[in-house]
């Protein structure tokens, strides 16, 4: 019986110990499913060949991915900008940190059945979350669709009460991932500046819109999409091959060919 209990032990001392090496050589990453977890798709052979297993956790929100970051659920996370991981550590006292910057998402504005400005009505549908918001504002200020106050600080968070001349347009405020679905339901005419995913996932292509940020703006550099982990893990060969290629060349190109400006690689 000592000698049946002894071989049993060595055999789930090397089932653990098996099953540790294989987790060991397993990077899981969180994404939102487009384009994040697309681009990751594509990644999964280039990580694989570097002797890694990639597995990819889709999440449908924001929040989630980063405490499941932080409870070490996942290795990284892939599917927000600096400023919304710097909101999240602030108001959840975590210190994740960002690795890279992989793509840009332009954020864009549509008009309804219009193809130019001229047609378009006056209403203005932006997104209600502070960075967002922030960023549809200045869009619209860049193209003198409005005017924003003289000393206004475009790194700040930025409100409609920033705006000291709205020439003639209203803005009206909604959640970012329902503005798609406001836009195609709207009326002809209607204005929405969507953000670059939420267009992707309703195939609103980009090729339709009236206006977007430049990638050498001030945007580009501020909302660039990141790759995220832990600070103490910022240096393990895990986040370093992720890096390595998801800024490689072969996946700068398939983001380019693939969404055709929608996004962009960096």
């Amino acid at each position: 019986m000592k000698k049946i209990l002894f071989v049993l032990c060595l055999i789930f001392i090397s089932l653990t110990i098996t099953s540790c090496k294989k987790d060991e050589k397993t990077i899981v990453v969180g994404a939102t499913a487009s384009p994040h977890g697309e681009i990751l798709q594509f990644a999964r052979q280039y990580v694989e060949e570097k002797g890694y297993k990639l597995e990819i956790k889709i999440f449908e929100d924001y929040t989630t991915p980063n405490l499941s970051l932080e409870d070490g659920s996942i290795d990284a996370n892939y599917f927000q900008h600096l400023p919304y991981l710097n909101s999240f550590n602030e108001a959840n006292g975590t210190n994740l940190v960002s690795v890279a910057k992989i793509h840009y998402e332009p954020l864009a504005l549509y008009g309804k059945n219009v193809s130019s400005l001229e047609n378009a009505g006056k209403t203005i549908i932006i997104p209600n979350d502070d960075s967002n918001g922030s960023r549809a504002l200045i869009l619209l200020a860049e193209n003198n669709l409005i005017t924003l106050k003289d000393n206004v600080d475009l790194n700040g968070s930025i409100t409609i009460y920033d705006v000291v001349d709205f020439k003639g347009y209203t803005i009206e405020q909604a959640d970012a991932s329902l503005i798609p679905n406001l836009y195609l339901s709207g009326n002809n005419g209607l204005l929405c500046v969507i953000n670059g995913n939420y267009a992707i996932e309703a195939s609103i292509s980009i090729d339709t819109a009236l206006i977007q940020e430049s990638s050498n703006g001030h945007s580009a550099n501020k909302y660039a999409n990141i790759l995220a982990c832990k600070d103490e893990d910022k240096n393990s060969e895990k986040i370093q091959i992720l890096v390595d290629v998801l800024t490689s060349e072969v996946v700068k190109n398939y983001i380019s060919s693939t969404y055709k400006g929608a996004v962009l690689p960096l």
